[in-house]
């Protein structure tokens, strides 16, 4: 049997989502390399095959880690997200001490890898861990009568401290993770009289981080929080500022000249405006390329991905399973919508991108991660293995799971 035969042949879960996932794989170098051209112009050389070439070395990087991470029984994703915690943190402190200040903005996000010469924007990382350390800690608790200083600690101590390392840098990011934390406690069976409680104290806690940042105005941290309240008022406001409203105005620009079949691969005339052309508004040059049509094949797909997740966490057989797909799960598709209403001006600007299809190497690794742990989960397992993942009350010694895993 060849190499290609043997790795085919060695694909577990969902058949259904690797075929979704490869469509939009696929279906991204086309968009990628089309707006590439404009990164080209802008670094002055004008090769955009190597930007083609770079996108499918993360892409390619994204699928095998998404291949050994859905070898892995789901069960060791419960001590896995203990250990990462921590190291996650850490990652988070590291990012805002080497953040940079770019354009007078505050742009704590990436981290250089060593040897490797690339960023990598932790926050990804982290909401991924955060969102599989919340479901292993809701499943412990299932059925189990619980007060809010009992989960004070092992549960929202955690969690407010990966939001509050993250918000500084990426609002957008923090209010998503916000939201989806929230609708997995829901889902989890958490009381919603707590539920409550903590989003107000969550308002409270971000209102006093915007007055603390204000009182010290010429700071990079007031300019950034000047332009998340100047993205929401233009978004807000019925007038048009077409300076603020620059990458908006494009991008409608750009649907509107799309029509039903769209101009043809390759020729978008936006793409050489719009400054995330490949990323954040990648959505706007797909409608623009490939019309409506297109625009709507691709949101079929989500919405596929979309159906096949809820049905392997339906099928789940345990409590953590099923709420390992919706943590993890949820979060791609809710993404991409986001992506999608702010190119039409439904949401305001967030600098979100496009799960699987925009450039970028963190958001497809970590994409290709959260995939992989939803078809761990969809796998068919040894009887031994489903055995030892249906005992919900016996939790695994991280490092017990450490070594095992390797």
């Amino acid at each position: 049997m060849s190499n290609a035969k043997k790795i085919f042949a060695g694909l577990k879960g969902d058949k259904a989502i690797w075929a979704i996932v490869a469509l939009l794989a696929l279906f991204s170098f086309l968009p990628v390399y089309s707006a590439a051209s404009n990164l080209a112009y802008i670094r002055g050389d004008g090769n955009t095959l190597r930007f083609l070439i770079k996108h499918g070395m993360h892409l390619v990087l994204g699928f095998a880690m998404l291949y050994g991470v859905h070898k892995i029984p789901y069960h060791y994703f419960k001590g896995l997200s203990v250990i990462f915690l921590p190291l996650v943190i850490l990652l988070l402190l590291v990012t805002i001490a080497q953040g940079t200040t770019v354009s007078g903005a505050y742009a704590a996000r990436w981290i250089k890898i060593p040897f490797m010469g690339v960023g990598f924007q932790t926050s990804t990382l982290a909401a991924v861990v955060l969102m599989v350390y919340v479901a292993r800690y809701l499943s412990r608790i299932k059925d189990k009568s619980v007060t809010f200083k009992e989960t004070l600690v092992p549960l929202w101590l955690p969690v407010g401290v990966v939001l509050a390392l993250i918000l500084p840098a990426n609002f957008s990011t923090t209010a998503i993770m916000f939201s989806m934390i929230l609708m997995l406690m829901f889902l989890g069976g958490y009381p919603i009289k707590y539920l409550l409680s903590v989003i107000g104290m969550g308002v409270a806690a971000l209102l006093l981080f915007i007055l603390v940042v204000k009182a010290f105005p010429g700071t990079s941290l007031s300019s950034k929080v000047a332009t998340w309240e100047n993205r929401i008022s233009n978004f807000a406001s019925d007038e048009v500022d077409a300076d603020a409203d620059y990458q908006i105005e494009k991008a409608k620009i750009a649907i509107a000249s799309g029509g039903p079949f769209g101009l043809g691969p390759g020729k978008s005339v936006q793409k050489n405006f719009l400054p995330q052309s490949s990323s954040d508004f990648i959505y706007a040059i797909i409608v623009e390329e490939f019309g409506l049509l297109g625009a709507l094949f691709l949101m079929l797909l989500y919405m596929l991905l979309l159906f096949r997740i809820t049905v392997i966490a339906h099928k789940a057989e345990t409590i953590f399973a099923k709420l390992l797909v919706i943590g993890v799960g949820m979060p791609i598709i809710f993404q991409a919508l986001i992506n999608m209403a702010v190119a039409v001006e439904l949401f305001p600007v967030t600098g979100q991108t496009l799960p699987l299809v925009s450039s970028g190497g963190t958001s497809i690794w970590m994409t290709c991660l959260a995939i992989g742990i939803v078809l761990s989960v969809s796998a068919k397992r040894d009887p031994k293995e489903l055995k030892n993942e249906t005992t919900e009350e016996k939790e695994l010694n991280p490092l017990d799971v450490l070594s095992e895993t390797i």
